[in-house]
C-alpha cells in the first residue's frame, strides 16, 4: 500500500486539521470529541447536522457553511461517529429551532444518531437517506443504503432552513427528496482502508461490481468489463425500474437533476463522458435533465467508479437546489 500517510493511527486528525487550515474562513474544528462547524453561528434557525465515517470526502464537513450543514461529525474510516461527537456538535450549533439529523442509512450510523437524539435537550428530527437502488438489505444497513443523494437532501434542507422554516418542514423537505433520488454505483477496482492495508475486495482487470456500495459492499452482482455505454444503460435502467417499484412515475415529473459522482479515482474525463450518455439515455424515455452536477462529491477513498444519480424535480425542490450556497465543496450564487 502506498499513500500520503505518516502514522495510521492520525490520519483522520491531520487530514481535519489540514481542512480546518484550508478553510479557515468557513468552518472551526472542535476537539475530543472531534467535529466541525461553520465559522460563524447561524441565528434562528433549525440546525442540520450530518455526519458518517470518513473516507468520503468532501462529505460531510466540505458541506459545511451557508445554505448547507451547520455540523458535521466525522467518524474514523468508514466508521460511523459516536453519540458524544453527535451531542456535542447540536449543543454548539443550536439556534432555538430544534435540530434535523441527516443520516445515511447504515447501522451503525441510524444507531448512534438516535442515541444521541434521545439526549438531547432540546426538540430534533432525523431525516435518514436511502437513495442506493442497488440492493434492498445488507450488512452495513437494514433497507437501502443511503450514498451520493444525501448531498442533495442536505443542499435542498439546508437552503429551506436559512430561510427560518420549521423542524417539520425542513424534515417534511428532506424525505420528500430523499423519496424522489434513486442511485447506483458501479466499480472497476476496489478501495484501501489504510488501517487494512490491502483492497477490500478483489476484482480482477476483466471485471466490474455493478451496484457497489461507498465502503466496498458488494453489489448486485460481478460482471464483465464492457463499454461504457451499456454500463451506463443498465445504471440507467436499474433507476427507472426502481421508480416504478416504489410507484413513483419519471414521466410524469419531466424535469430532474442527474448527479454523476465519482469514487474517488475516476478522472473526469470519464465522468463527463458517463453524463453524456445518462442524460441521452433519460431524455429518451420522457425525462429532461434541467439541473446537472458532476464530479467527486461522495467518494469511497481511492475506488475507481462511478455512481448515477437522479432526483426527480418539483418547484420546491428546484428553488431550493437553485438557491445561494458557500462551503468548501459546492458554491454558487454567493
Amino acid at each position: 500500500m502506498k499513500k500520503f500517510i505518516n502514522n495510521i493511527d492520525d490520519i483522520l486528525i491531520e487530514s481535519l486539521n489540514g481542512f480546518a487550515t484550508a478553510h479557515t474562513d468557513l468552518v472551526s474544528l472542535h476537539l475530543a470529541p472531534n467535529f466541525l462547524t461553520r465559522k460563524n453561528k447561524a441565528q434562528n434557525k433549525v440546525a442540520i447536522i450530518s455526519g458518517g465515517g470518513s473516507g468520503h470526502e468532501p462529505l460531510h464537513a466540505g458541506y459545511i457553511g451557508y445554505g448547507m450543514l451547520d455540523a458535521a461529525c466525522p467518524g474514523h474510516v468508514f466508521t460511523s461517529p459516536t453519540p458524544d461527537q453527535m451531542l456535542a456538535a447540536a449543543e454548539t450549533v443550536h439556534a432555538g429551532k430544534g435540530i434535523l439529523f441527516i443520516v445515511k442509512n447504515y447501522a451503525g450510523d441510524v444507531m448512534n444518531f438516535e442515541m444521541a437524539a434521545e439526549m438531547l435537550p432540546f426538540e430534533s428530527a432525523t431525516v435518514l437517506t436511502s437513495d442506493d437502488c442497488a440492493v434492498v438489505n445488507s450488512t452495513y444497513t437494514s433497507g437501502r443504503r443511503g450514498v451520493a443523494g444525501t448531498v442533495i437532501v442536505e443542499k435542498c434542507v439546508g437552503s429551506l432552513a436559512e430561510t427560518g422554516a420549521t423542524l417539520q418542514a425542513c424534515k417534511a423537505l428532506g424525505d420528500k427528496v430523499n423519496n424522489r433520488t434513486a442511485s447506483i454505483g458501479v466499480a472497476l477496482t476496489s478501495c484501501t482502508v489504510p488501517a487494512a492495508g490491502r483492497p477490500t475486495f478483489d476484482i480482477s482487470d476483466t471485471e466490474l461490481e455493478m451496484g457497489v456500495g461507498i465502503h466496498g459492499e458488494p453489489g448486485r452482482r460481478r460482471e464483465t468489463m464492457r463499454e461504457a455505454d451499456e454500463i451506463v444503460s443498465d445504471c440507467v435502467d436499474a433507476i427507472l425500474t426502481d421508480f416504478k417499484l416504489r410507484n413513483i412515475e419519471p414521466a410524469e415529473n419531466k424535469a430532474a437533476l442527474l448527479l454523476i459522482n465519482g469514487f474517488g479515482a475516476t478522472p473526469l474525463m470519464e465522468l463527463y463522458l458517463i453524463y453524456n450518455t445518462a442524460a441521452k439515455l433519460f431524455n429518451q424515455h420522457g425525462i429532461q435533465i434541467s439541473r446537472s452536477l458532476v464530479g467527486n462529491y461522495t467518494t469511497a477513498l481511492d475506488m475507481a467508479g462511478v455512481s448515477v444519480t437522479l432526483c426527480l424535480l418539483d418547484d420546491e425542490i428546484k428553488q431550493h437546489w437553485d438557491s445561494p450556497v458557500h462551503t468548501a465543496a459546492l458554491r454558487v450564487g454567493m
